[in-house]
């Protein structure tokens, strides 16, 4: 336990927002949510926020509102747009959100003396790689509008960080941590993914096979990859919240800033992911292969040794199955 610190968790109604928000209070933590919720723009669920949490229905961009809110001793921001292509279609709704609303809650943070900030970021900063694994040194070169309104979330949040540290404080320290491609649902089932449109490829599936949706896009099958179809690192949501807390309690016991990557270092590829939620749905939906989504890198997979060593970071589901399944079974309870 924690002695009853308080943090604020922003998108703390979304997806892994509230994955992370049920974990800390679990945890014993004092937490506050704020997110926009789908009525006003944003992705989140209300349903979702902890039962155990305050709620604040608003804006992280917004410093007012934000200076109305209690002091916190941590801030896990969540808070983001995270659609590749409509990225590619919207540049500015993403850096206006992801960049400029960011750098707005990390001078918050910093002015109102927190002292640790846990940001999700994303391994698209990394951009097109040609490597296997991608370590935390790799060249950061995004090749779409929401990995790089991502970096500059990353390079606000260094910069400020660094400055609240002049002078020999301690100031605010800061852990990024750069996604590969989280899925499955909490094993309650309580809450998983519900995003109006998925468009991330283990819950199109889950959805094709409850009969949501009539067949499954693969787009593209040229990529220069085993089976001609991207390939992705994908991590369970429940071993990526572990990961935010892990990051939490380094801070807490006065480690130092640092950026890590979350994932397994073992990718799949789209034809993979299909044939593993046919296995365990039982259900031989429809795909059908058409031309590649622009922004798509061949290949993504972390180097999770960094994080393993460094925080002590130890993944429970380590499965596609696991993920496949879980996400499966919460798709088939929201349909029922």
């Amino acid at each position: 336990m924690n002695g009853g610190k308080s943090v604020l968790v922003t998108g703390g109604a979304g997806y892994i927002g509230s994955h992370v928000a049920r974990l800390l209070v679990e945890e014993g933590y004092d937490v506050t949510v704020i997110d926009l919720l789908r009525e006003k723009g944003g992705v989140g669920n209300s349903w979702a926020v902890p039962a155990r949490a305050r709620f604040v229905q608003g804006d992280i961009g917004d410093r007012e509102l934000l200076d109305t809110l209690p002091r916190f001793d941590a801030i896990l921001h969540f808070a983001a747009f995270i659609l590749v292509d409509e990225s590619v279609r919207e540049p500015e709704k993403y850096f206006l959100n992801n960049a400029v609303g960011s750098r707005t809650l990390f001078q918050y943070a910093v002015d109102t003396g927190v002292s640790s900030i846990i940001f999700s970021s994303t391994c698209a900063t990394y951009g097109e790689v040609k490597v296997d694994a991608i370590s935390e040194t790799h060249p950061q070169n995004p090749i779409n509008p929401y990995g790089q309104s991502k970096l500059e979330a990353e390079k606000s949040l260094k910069e400020l960080c660094q400055q609240s540290s002049i002078g020999g404080a301690r100031g605010t320290k800061f852990i990024a941590l750069r996604y590969f491609n989280p899925a499955g649902a909490h094993s309650s089932l309580e809450i998983g993914q519900a995003r109006p449109e998925a468009t991330h490829l283990v819950n199109v599936a889950a959805e094709a096979a409850v009969g949501r949706r009539k067949k499954v896009m693969v787009f593209g099958d040229d990529y220069p990859t085993p089976d001609g179809t991207c390939l992705r690192d994908y991590i369970h949501i429940q071993d990526l919240a572990d990961a935010h807390l892990s990051a939490l309690r380094y801070l807490e016991k006065g480690g130092d800033s640092d950026f890590f990557n979350v994932g397994y270092g073992r990718p799949y590829s789209v034809r993979e992911v299909l044939t593993t939620m046919k296995e365990v749905s039982g259900v031989d939906f429809a795909v059908e292969t058409v031309g590649r989504r622009s922004g798509d890198p061949a290949r993504l997979a972390a180097d999770p040794s960094k994080i393993q060593f460094t925080l002590g970071w130890k993944p429970r589901y380590n499965s596609l199955r696991a993920i496949c399944e879980s996400h499966y079974l919460w798709e088939k309870k929201r349909s029922e």
